[in-house]
């Protein structure tokens, strides 16, 4: 008998990495077939302990499922409201993800107010945002795939690292092209910027 005492997220996520750790050491994986699985329904504002407040899980820019829309606008409920947002997992690993965005001015709005923004602050994060909508906004929405996450999982490689053409060090070095380059101080002083980095001896 297993028994895990937590917050939620912490539990699922211990069990799910003993899960896998048990379908590896035991050989139940089989590590030849490809499982794809459609993740849904996220939920569009989780609590933070630290700030004490609700913070939007993704980002404030998803859109809401029309059947939460009621609990949304009431705003009593904020841990039930999910969003339409998906990810594609291959064999455990996230390939995929995107979602359809707000295109209602006045949901928009509400998001902002019931992560505890001002209107002050919302004029000023995203005052260009919200005008933006006074002209209209279809409904849109997206889809982006990791294609190096995706060559990894297919081809069976432990690390990312090993489907990227030009990996960087640990460092953020590619030992291939010696990117990063050096910048001068005239293009530094073109863009008001001065470079804080000594040069090693």
């Amino acid at each position: 008998i297993l028994i895990l005492a937590d917050k939620a997220k912490v539990v699922y996520g211990g069990l799910g990495a003993l899960r896998l750790k048990f379908g590896k050491d035991l050989g139940l994986i089989n590590e030849k077939e490809f499982k794809f699985l459609w993740v849904v329904d996220f939920p569009m504002f989780e609590w933070s302990e630290e700030e004490e407040r609700y913070k939007a899980q993704h980002h404030p820019f998803t859109s809401i499922k029309e059947e939460d829309m009621e609990i949304f606008l009431a705003g009593d409920q904020m841990d039930k409201v999910r969003t339409n947002s998906y990810d594609i997992i291959l064999n455990g690993f996230e390939i995929g993800g995107g979602s359809t965005r707000i295109h209602n001015p006045k949901v928009q709005q509400t998001v902002f107010e019931q992560l505890g923004l001002t209107e002050s602050e919302i004029k000023e994060k995203f005052g260009f945002f919200v005008d933006a909508f006074k002209y209209g906004a279809p409904p849109h929405g997206g889809l982006a795939f990791g294609v190096d996450r995706w060559l990894m999982v297919m081809l069976n490689q432990a690390s990312i690292r090993d489907v990227i053409p030009f990996p960087v060090t640990n460092k953020g070095q590619c030992l291939m092209t010696e990117a990063p380059g050096r910048v001068d101080t005239e293009q530094l002083g073109e863009l008001l910027l001065e470079s804080t980095y000594k040069e090693e001896k």
